[in-house]
């Protein structure tokens, strides 16, 4: 989510943004965009429902958001609720203009961004501050600051009207739905959902490409709940961002990513450990420049949380 502060090391990743596809019926994905210069956004998922749309995080950027605010007008159908994935500004950043657009709209999420106002988020907005007069002479990346600032800033906004504290299933907007919540993976509070009519799984930041991304994670309990989402019966899954996969995909994923792991807490150098991920996730990697990208964010998360973690990063387990 932040690192993505990588961009403030001049580190960047380009997607662009496109329409709103549809993978499933009833069902749409809209991409995240990652420009130069910009912190990434996620990837949003609207699903059609009896009395209205439904929308599985919604981005970062004001440009992302009215997409989603775009397709439903198009539609002629209101945004009935928001499930947030996490905290992650990259997947609640489009709540405020969501809320505002559509005044009725519930948004589902777990409590998890209550400690992260106070605590990773007041941090990140202190880092931002800090760094903004350094970067006097970039004037686009004080621009992205300002914009993170501004978001950290819309506070409660960004939070849930709907506390999600267990899995179960669900009924959102006249569409059942199966809700699944794993305490301390990516964040404090994940959660992800499984849609039965249409057999697609929804995992936000639970899986990521092209590389994990472990500013607020727990790498242990995160793997096991890659262990609880391929007990799920789904044909396709959506990650927080990169492409829809298929459940082999998938398993390819969970396979790399607990190769990391061992490989992290063994002896091997950093770039054996590297070209594990490369060569175990490169069915994965559709681009030349998500090897680029795999290769920068692995080495990173190497040196600054997999093997020398922080007691800061050790809480991530726990509070």
């Amino acid at each position: 989510m932040f690192i993505r502060m990588l961009a403030l090391a001049g580190i960047f990743y380009a997607v662009l943004a496109s329409a709103a596809s549809l993978i499933a019926p009833g069902t749409y994905f809209v991409q995240g965009e990652a420009t130069p210069n910009r912190q990434l956004d996620g990837n949003s998922i609207i699903i059609v429902a009896p009395k209205g749309l439904i929308v599985f995080d919604t981005g970062r950027y004001k440009e992302h958001a009215q997409r989603l605010i775009d397709f439903a007008r198009e539609q002629n159908r209101p945004i009935a609720a928001i499930i947030n994935s996490s905290w992650h500004l990259d997947h609640v950043g489009g709540n405020p203009l969501l809320r505002a657009a559509f005044p009725d709209i519930r948004v589902y999420a777990s409590s998890a961004i209550d400690a992260a106002r106070q605590g990773f988020l007041a941090d990140y907005r202190a880092q931002l501050v800090t760094e903004m007069p350094r970067s006097a002479k970039k004037p686009e990346a004080q621009e992205s600051m300002r914009a993170e600032i501004a978001l950290i800033d819309q506070g409660v906004a960004l939070g849930p009207t709907e506390t999600i504290t267990s899995s179960g299933p669900v009924n959102i907007a006249g569409r059942d739905l199966q809700l699944h919540l794993e305490s301390h993976a990516v964040t404090a509070g994940d959660v992800w959902v499984f849609d039965p009519e249409t057999r697609v799984l929804l995992a936000g930041d639970l899986v990521t490409l092209p590389a994990p991304l472990f500013e607020s994670a727990c790498p242990a309990r995160w793997r096991a709940s890659l262990a609880h989402l391929e007990k799920a019966p789904f044909d396709q899954l959506v990650p927080g961002h990169g492409a829809p996969m298929h459940k082999p995909e998938f398993t390819a994923y969970r396979k790399a990513f607990s190769n990391l792991l061992d490989c992290a807490a063994g002896d091997a150098t950093n770039n054996v450990c590297i070209d594990g991920w490369i060569s175990d996730a490169s069915p994965l990697l559709r681009a030349s420049k998500d090897f680029s990208y795999a290769r920068t964010l692995i080495g990173y998360y190497l040196d600054n949380y997999l093997r020398h973690p922080t007691e800061r990063i050790r809480k991530f387990c726990t509070d």
